[in-house]
């Protein structure tokens, strides 16, 4: 089993900056990516931005190209998301997600392991 802890959250305003954290603990060798999806109410689940784990190989929405860069630490089984330039359509709850993939994919469904989520609020 894989466990995910999530931090970094808050409370920002427009054009600031943020950056989310990810912890695995557990059998991480079991999944090869690793990423954030972002939700809010009455809004399905949005993929946002992930990466291939011990690889260099970057997904991000088009949403967030340009603004948001996702990176890991392999030692420390941490994935990070620096997130720029917020505007208020980024607001939401980021989860961090894991699981093991044929190859990328957005969709929620495709991923195994799931963190708490963290609150991002962006003020206009």
């Amino acid at each position: 089993q894989v466990q995910l802890v999530e931090s970094g959250g808050g409370s920002v305003q427009t054009g600031g900056s943020l950056r989310l954290s990810c912890a695995a603990y557990g059998y991480t060798y079991s999944t090869n990516y690793m990423g954030w999806f972002r939700q809010t109410p009455g809004k399905e689940r949005e993929g946002v931005a992930f990466i291939v784990a011990y690889g260099s190989t970057t997904y991000y929405a088009d949403s967030v190209k340009g603004r948001f860069t996702i990176s890991q630490d392999n030692a420390k089984n941490t994935v990070y998301l620096q997130m720029n330039s917020l505007s208020p359509e980024d607001t939401g709850m980021y989860y961090c997600a894991a699981g093991y993939l044929a190859k990328p994919t957005m969709e929620a469904g495709s991923y195994r392991y799931w963190g708490q989520g963290t609150q991002v609020t962006v003020s206009s």
